[in-house]
């Protein structure tokens, strides 16, 4: 671990622990094993991922998607041995399964392929995870437990209204608003802390008749080696399907989330070594009796926006953790589950793609098709099915496209496409200045499977480059996950002070651009040219006009 940075790194993890605290405290209760399990897997997985995993700056602990298919694990391991003691055995051996499987997937480097899942899937998935907490929550928020199944929720909210508790859904509104609302007056404070604070105050202080969390194991948590003595081999058969779907969600969650960590700090991860870092962490926090989790995309933003850039801020997180369960874990049992239950509805919310359902109208049909059918897959059938139905799908319409551009000889080179530097036949007598300007070529459609490979080009160019040219005339289809990918690309270079120019774009590029406002809003049509030349005779104006000021 690097020293030179211990003072950001601390300051880093103590703010990102304090994000995590009311996170995990939800997770634990919505996975149905309490508030406990959330804040143990928090600390556990936050530690072991921070040191064995591929992403330094990665703040690691229960999240969303993972806890969703975790209560659904519970809900099915009590409903088979009747009650969660009996039940713990196998629901533990599910979970370390999980984190092997992770480990296997980073020997075997399966981590590189996650990248080439299209943006409809990821999209229609995210936003269905998010649908299924904010739903879970209804039943919280009034009052009363809910139903294990989505389909039950749904049927039973009217009658759950009618048995509501008003002064429950009262104290989860209140929550919802200083959420949303405290961060106008300051930032410096996590507002999800400062809602759950004054929750709990409130409650405790004009003694509200609601649900709380109630009381939590204090001190170091113990190792449940006894729910393994009751395990027969059956329980391993059982296991082993809902291991492999943690454990797929689990990798994407995470290397999703370094992703963005490389966006944000300018890096890049060994996605392998992640996997095998978080599948040591989940392995050990289902020991402890915690909660899978995998890599928290907000913690990580908030870690390395407060200064953290090494291991040192993750593990700084998870001792701040283990700090709280053993000096605060008794006051845990006053925070009303109404509190709880509106800070997730306000995960559920952020998880939702709003960007890509709002533009559903406006990407291609076949993209849109693709988010609706995963979104309700993930929401009503199953999460790892959603995403094994979404990729077929796209990867039948894309042979369609595929085949549809060679019929109509249309070049389909792939081949160093990114990395091709030979200038084209009509750039042959271009003056440009190469000191200031960079040329890029794409040959053949940008689809989901080289989307990803377009924001590691930005590192690639020259820092002393002031305008970029993307050479567009070989680009006959662009989809949803193209069309973001270059936007992203257009935005940071923009954020280099880079100005970015796209030459001869033809008609379906270009039709999507419009229709999704990126043009004019993001890349002015004074930037777009119809042939090289053009662009060129731009360019002289533009650099003459640049040496003149």
């Amino acid at each position: 671990m690097k020293l030179n940075n211990l003072k950001g790194d601390i300051f880093g993890g103590l703010t990102a622990g304090i994000v995590a605290l009311p996170l995990a405290l939800a997770f634990g209760v919505q996975s149905g094993m309490g508030a406990s399990a959330g804040l143990y897997g928090a600390m556990v997985l936050g530690f072991f991922a921070a040191i064995f995993g591929g992403t330094p700056t990665q703040i690691s602990g229960p999240t969303g998607p993972m806890t969703v298919v975790s209560a659904t694990i519970i809900a099915m391991g009590i409903a088979t041995y009747g009650t969660l003691e009996n039940a713990l055995g196998v629901i533990i051996l599910t979970f370390m399964m999980a984190g092997l499987f992770q480990v296997v997937f980073g020997l075997l480097r399966i981590g590189k392929y996650v990248k080439f899942i299209p943006y409809p899937v990821l999209s229609g998935f995210m936003s269905g995870i998010g649908i299924i907490i904010i739903f879970y929550q209804i039943f919280p928020v009034l009052g009363l437990s809910s139903p294990s199944k989505m389909i039950q929720v749904f049927l039973e909210i009217p009658n759950a209204i009618v048995q509501s508790n008003f002064i429950s859904v009262a104290i989860a509104s209140s929550t919802i608003l200083i959420i949303y609302l405290f961060p106008k007056i300051t930032k410096a404070i996590p507002s999800t802390l400062v809602a759950l604070l004054v929750s709990s105050f409130v409650a405790y202080f004009f003694k509200l008749e609601l649900p709380l969390i109630g009381q939590m194991p204090q001190g170091m948590p113990s190792i449940k080696v006894s729910a393994f003595s009751m395990l027969h081999f059956s329980d391993l058969q059982m296991a082993l399907i809902p291991a492999i779907t943690l454990a797929g969600l689990g990798t994407i969650d995470s290397l999703l989330t370094s992703v963005v960590a490389d966006n944000v700090t300018r890096t890049k991860h060994n996605s392998n070594k992640e996997l095998i870092g978080q599948g040591i962490g989940n392995m050990a926090a289902s020991l402890f009796g915690g909660i899978p989790g995998a890599g928290a995309t907000m913690r990580t933003v908030v870690n390395i926006k407060s200064g953290g850039h090494s291991r040192i801020s993750g593990v700084v997180h998870a001792l701040l953790l283990l700090l709280i369960i053993l000096g605060l874990g008794k006051y845990v049992a006053f925070i009303p589950l109404a509190a709880l239950a509106g800070v997730l509805i306000t995960v559920g919310i952020s998880i939702i793609d709003v960007k890509g359902l709002k533009n559903l109208l406006n990407i291609p049909r076949a993209d849109a098709f693709v988010l609706i059918v995963v979104l309700i897959l993930t929401v009503f059938v199953d999460l790892l099915q959603a995403v094994g139905i979404g990729m077929v799908i796209s990867s039948i319409i894309f042979m369609r496209k595929a085949s549809e551009m060679v019929e109509d000889n249309t070049s389909l080179t792939q081949v160093d496409q990114y990395d091709r530097e030979m200038a084209w036949s009509d750039e042959a007598n271009l003056s440009l200045s190469r000191e200031a300007v960079y040329i890029k070529r794409f040959d053949g459609p940008m689809f989901f499977g080289v989307a990803a490979k377009m924001m590691d080009r930005i590192n690639k160019i020259p820092s002393n480059a002031k305008v970029v040219i993307f050479r567009m005339k070989k680009v006959p289809f662009i989809d949803q996950s193209g069309l973001y990918a270059l936007e992203e690309v257009i935005k940071e270079m923009q954020k280099m002070d880079i100005v970015v120019v796209l030459s001869m774009i033809q008609a379906q590029p270009l039709y999507l651009l419009k229709k999704n406002r990126m043009v004019p809003n993001i890349l002015p049509e004074k930037y777009l040219f119809d042939s090289i030349e053009d662009c060129s005779e731009w360019l002289k104006s533009y650099c003459s006009e640049k040496k003149s000021t």
